[in-house]
């Protein structure tokens, strides 16, 4: 499928990532205040990209590939995939970052 959406597997693994652990710092983060996540009450945000179905997407921020080594590197440090972008680095821990992105992947 076209526009980064269907090649990525809709469950992707992420090592030491907990789906569960990551919602809980998804809300403590405050994610929600910029993104649009399924599953995240009162994630409504606007500023970044809405993230249902991310699963699907095949690439983080329109450049980097879709997988659990790039997407935790994103949350940690978005600035080192995309100089310049809109994400702020908000200091999140390696593994905080894997199971974020375990709860990520578990939207499709």
């Amino acid at each position: 499928m076209a526009c980064g959406y269907g090649s990525a597997q809709s469950t992707q693994l992420v090592d030491g990532g907990k789906a569960e652990r990551g919602r809980a710092r998804i809300i403590s983060s405050g994610c929600g205040s910029c993104h649009t996540i399924p599953g995240v009450r009162g994630a409504r945000g606007v500023v970044g990209p809405n993230l249902t179905e991310f699963g699907l997407h095949s690439f983080i921020a329109g450049e980097a590939p879709n997988t659990p080594d790039y997407l935790v590197r994103w949350i940690m440090n978005p600035q080192q995939i995309e100089r310049g972008t809109a994400m702020p680095t908000l200091g999140i821990s390696e593994p905080d970052a894997r199971d974020i992105a375990a709860y990520l992947y578990t939207l499709h």
